[in-house]
């Protein structure tokens, strides 16, 4: 102490005498005889001496303070605890005598502070704390804080895996928010991932002082969103809205939703990338409900940005804009900006006010990108049902708003939406129905180049059929054929595609056609039209190999016809036959139902082809009579009692007019052993008021009936040949396996 104060004397002595050369001397020696010394005492000695000349300097230590601050931080590394414990109390009274002028040393000094936050020593601790609280308040009070300089040293110091270092970083950062005049806002994409790999730390008061400062910042980006680098911080955030830790991912799900409320279409270059880390949250459970919450909005928000505009194929107004889209790690193959490049969030009447006409940006929208983390999605088996939903809600969205350019994406996802019709969720086939109907009845599909492939088609060798669209209902339906269906939308060229794979999926998976099959094309039939739908599948069904399979599914289509009430109009149209294009369908419809000799039958009851049905029932004498096919002959009985046949057995009551009604139904039971179906017909015809048949009436009809039934006995013929193969081969290896 008698020391130092010798120091301080000669010091002032010195500065009285503005005696420069001196003043720097004594310091030299008190820095590199002492405070740098090999011996402990004489390090202690030299510090408390600088201390000692900071204070005898005054307002003049500014001059020399490189000289005071250097041998005092390289005494904060000493091993001993109590001369780091001198260091800490010299260099806060150097600090607390110049004050401001310290400010150009602060990143040394902070480098300083920040390893003694990490020490063990609880002394040193004590000391480092007092002088960071003072270095503090001269932050506060200064307006010549060098942010630019301090922002490399915080952005590698803020990657500190130590607790001590980390609450030290995060109290600067509180502290520097908090001035007015130092805008740290514009250095927060340097950083905010250190600041999320802080929001982690396994401390519960570190984690919640980084949601204090997460949330300034967040605070700051609302009140001053034109300040904001939006950009730059977009995969920031997607990177940790996929973290493991929930407050991590819930905070930074919660800043991405504001980023793309505010920020709008700036956002969309980075679209696949938010995707990848929002759709997965969409399935989550209850336990992490707030995470799914906001997953959510961000979704939706997302969704909305995308506009008509998008799908633009100006290539003149391409060449013209200028390529400012935000650096993202997502490559954009081409620029296919959106015309206007207007910012606005929603995309209809909330543009950001903050950007003038001349700071709008030319944002692009990766759809490639999008498409392919899309087709990911659907393609993992292991997430979950709210997932796959909101993959497909964005599939048909990108097809009602950017349906050209979706079209080229076609090809690739086509069999993956039809595979998806397996899911076991009601919910997710309806809404991948909802987009192959989509793109079956899109304009956009018919156009030169988007449409399906030759070798899609899974039957080579067959030949194109007629696909009934709005200007071409039938082949011979003409003009009036819009009269009966005035609704009938366009289908594409991928309508026909999409009904051939269809059946297709049907044959290779039993399954789904016993469990989904009439789900599936009810829905269809709402989604579309329901005449198209039916007269494509009975055309190619008209061609289908697998006999077994085409009986199948005729009975499924004929049930669906018959009991849906989504068919209720297509029954009006083919019950009175009065219209060419409705004997247009019949005809269709007979030819493929000639696969299934009983459904035949329902159809001719159906349309009221009394005498045909009755001329068909006399051909089931020839036909083998298996137990399937007397059980079908029972389902029909058991129909012929549902509220959609009331007008056939009104009919009986007129037996003049109607005698092979009473014929058919005469020959249906004499089909039938004695069982329940056949009391039930029986009873009914007892209830005919006259039971013997007076008369036959003409058949008058524009229909060939002659040429229909030669096709029925050639169909069964086929079918009859097909069973005798099956036989065959199943009596060869029942032979194989005795041998």
């Amino acid at each position: 102490n008698k020391a130092a104060g010798m120091e301080m004397g000669l010091v002032r002595e010195f500065v009285a005498q503005n005696n420069t050369s001196q003043i720097k001397h004594v310091i030299q020696i008190l820095s590199q005889e002492f405070a740098l010394s090999q011996h402990p005492h004489s390090r202690k000695g030299g510090l408390i001496g600088l201390a000692a000349c900071s204070i005898a300097l005054g307002k003049d230590s500014g001059l020399y303070l490189k000289e005071l601050i250097e041998p005092v931080l390289t005494c904060f590394n000493d091993a001993d605890s109590r001369l780091r414990y001198y260091a800490c109390e010299a260099l806060y009274n150097i600090v607390k005598v110049a004050r401001g002028s310290v400010l150009p040393h602060f990143n040394v000094l902070f480098d300083g502070l920040s390893k003694l936050a990490a020490d063990p020593d609880p002394n040193v601790k004590s000391g480092s704390e007092l002088l960071d609280r003072l270095l503090k308040d001269i932050v506060t009070e200064s307006n010549q804080f060098d942010l630019v300089g301090f922002i490399p040293l915080l952005r590698e110091r803020i990657y500190s895996n130590n607790q001590y270092a980390r609450q030290f970083i995060i109290s600067w950062i509180l502290v520097l928010e908090s001035v007015p005049d130092i805008n740290l806002l514009d250095y927060l994409p340097e950083i905010l991932d250190g600041l999320f790999q802080i929001l982690g730390d396994n401390s519960k008061e570190i984690r919640k002082m980084c949601e204090v400062a997460l949330g300034e910042f967040l605070k700051e980006i609302k009140k001053n969103p034109p300040s904001v680098k939006f950009a730059e911080m977009a995969n920031i955030l997607v990177i940790h809205c996929q973290a493991a830790d929930d407050l991590i991912q819930l905070t930074a799900m919660c800043w991405m939703r504001e980023f793309i409320q505010l920020a709008g279409r700036v956002m969309l270059p980075y679209s696949s990338g938010i995707l990848t880390a929002v759709l997965p949250c969409l399935s989550y459970d209850d336990r992490k409900k707030n995470i799914k919450e906001v997953a959510n909005v961000c979704n939706q928000s997302l969704m909305k940005l995308v506009i008509p505009e998008d799908d633009e194929m100006d290539e003149a107004k391409q060449a013209t804009a200028p390529p400012a889209e935000p650096a993202s790690e997502e490559p954009v193959p081409e620029p296919e900006a959106a015309s206007g490049g207007s910012l606005d969030a929603s995309g209809d009447s909330s543009p950001l006010s903050f950007l003038c006409s001349s700071e709008r940006i030319q944002v692009t929208l990766n759809l490639d990108g999008i498409v392919q983390v899309l087709d990911c999605h659907l393609h993992d088996t292991s997430i979950g049902m709210m997932t796959r939903i909101a993959v497909l809600k964005w599939l048909y969205h990108l097809y009602i708003k950017t349906p050209r350019k979706m079209f080229r994406h076609t090809d690739s996802l086509f069999p993956i939406l039809l595979r998806t019709l397996s899911d076991e969720s009601d919910e997710v086939i309806l809404k991948d129905l909802e987009v192959l109907a989509e793109i079956a009845s899109s304009p956009a599909g018919q156009t030169e180049g988007h449409g399906p492939s030759e070798t899609a088609d899974p039957r080579p060798g067959q030949v194109e059929l007629h696909i009934p669209g709005r200007n071409s209902q039938l082949s011979a339906s003409g003009a009036k054929g819009l009269e009966c269906s005035p609704s009938t939308p366009t289908m594409n060229s991928y309508f026909y595609k999409f009904m051939i794979n269809l059946l297709k999926r049907f044959s290779s998976e039993r399954k789904l056609l016993e469990t989904r099959g009439a789900f599936i094309i009810r829905q269809l039939c709402l989604l579309l039209n329901a005449e198209n739908i039916f007269h494509s599948m009975a055309d190619i069904l008209l061609r289908e190999e697998d006999l077994k399979f085409a009986s199948t599914m005729v009975h499924t289509l004929n049930t669906i016809l018959l009991t849906s009430s989504e068919l209720f109009q297509l029954r009006n149209q083919l019950k009175d036959l009065r219209t060419p294009e409705s004997r247009n369908l019949f005809c269709c419809l007979y030819r493929s139902w000639c696969h299934n000799p009983v459904t035949t039958v329902s159809l001719c009851f159906l349309t009221q082809n009394y005498k045909h049905a009755y001329d068909l029932i006399q051909k089931f004498g020839d036909l083998e009579v298996t137990v399937d096919f007397l059980t079908e002959v029972d389902k029909l009985v058991q129909l012929i009692e549902c509220p959609i046949f009331t007008y056939l057995r009104l009919q009986l009551l007129d037996m003049k007019n109607n005698p092979y009604l009473i014929k058919a139904l005469y020959g249906l039971l004499m089909l039938l052993p004695q069982s329940s179906a056949f009391q039930l017909l029986s009873h009914r015809l007892q209830c005919v008021p006259n039971p013997e048949l007076m008369q036959s009436a003409s058949s008058a009809s524009n229909i060939d009936y002659t040429e229909l039934l030669q096709h029925f006995d050639k169909v069964q013929h086929k079918h009859l040949e097909a069973r005798h193969q099956r036989a065959g081969r199943a009596e060869q290896l029942e032979r194989r396996g005795v041998l």
